[in-house]
């Protein structure tokens, strides 16, 4: 295991000795929306329904990359939202499940759906609501600005806020544990 995670981020894997070896094994990746993907920010027009959300480029990015190596991801968030949908789709998020009052009946249709089991996945949430389905995953992570109570069940927070690259920061753990980041950085500099 590094010391450091990278120049990119210098969240100290020391902090999280457990997050390395989880990562390696991790065949799903699992994603609430907003606080996760997004800031957690809701933007309400004049109409009085969410009007704008905005998603970080390089979490999209580590997303595909994951895909490339047969790691699909999943979204399951408590608020219905076309952004949201048009997002997954450009990325090619086919386990999309929106206006969930129940996130860890949702992951468990997931992992029916994809043949895994609960310690086959990594789980990124932010707040209450995200507790009940990362109980049992196999990694537990928060962005950085998670609520305490998700802090607290995290195998790794990350040093990004959600939004803002934590996604990335994840993907990039699981890649570099799983030794395919370097062949992946090779393709791109080629």
């Amino acid at each position: 295991m590094p010391t450091a995670f990278g120049a990119h981020n210098t969240n100290p894997l020391s902090q999280f000795p457990q997050a390395w070896d989880r990562a390696s094994k991790v065949k799903l990746l699992v994603l609430d929306v907003d606080g996760v993907l997004t800031n957690g920010q809701v933007w309400i027009g004049a109409d009085g329904k969410e009007s704008l959300k905005a998603f970080d480029i390089q979490d999209g990015l580590g997303i595909k990359h994951l895909s490339q190596c047969n790691i699909p991801t999943a979204v399951i968030t408590g608020r219905s939202s076309k952004m949201v949908l048009a997002r997954c789709e450009e990325l090619g998020i086919t386990h999309v499940h929106m206006g969930v009052n129940n996130k860890a009946q949702a992951l468990n249709e997931v992992l029916k759906k994809t043949n895994l089991r609960h310690e086959d996945c990594a789980v990124m949430g932010d707040d209450w609501p995200d507790l009940a389905m990362m109980s049992k995953a196999g990694l537990k992570v928060s962005p950085a600005q998670g609520h305490q109570a998700v802090k607290d069940i995290a195998h790794y927070v990350c040093s990004m806020q959600g939004g803002n690259g934590a996604v990335r920061e994840l993907s990039d753990l699981i890649l570099k544990a799983q030794n395919r980041y370097e062949e992946l950085l090779r393709q791109a500099l080629s």
